[in-house]
């Protein structure tokens, strides 16, 4: 399980954090995001909060595909 932090100060780990909107989480836990989100990449830092959740892949490349593939995907019943 990847760890909680997703707030690096390092300005290079910006372009490979996801933010991750509209996300039922009454439903959907943090394992699930890990589950949906690591086909993409190695994830370094998963955090989940009320309606959103953050992903900290290793690189921007791993950040910008999970982006391309999951942009619009209804999950819950709620496109994110």
């Amino acid at each position: 399980m990847a760890s909680n932090v997703t707030n690096k100060t390092d300005p290079r780990s910006l372009n490979s954090r996801v933010f991750i909107g509209n996300l039922n989480t009454l439903v959907v836990k943090k394992s699930d995001v890990e589950a949906i989100f690591s086909k993409y990449g190695k994830i370094v830092g998963c955090s989940v909060h009320k309606g959103f959740a953050f992903v900290q892949y290793v690189n921007e490349r791993n950040a910008r595909a999970a982006v391309a593939g999951e942009d619009g995907r209804m999950i819950a019943g709620q496109v994110l």
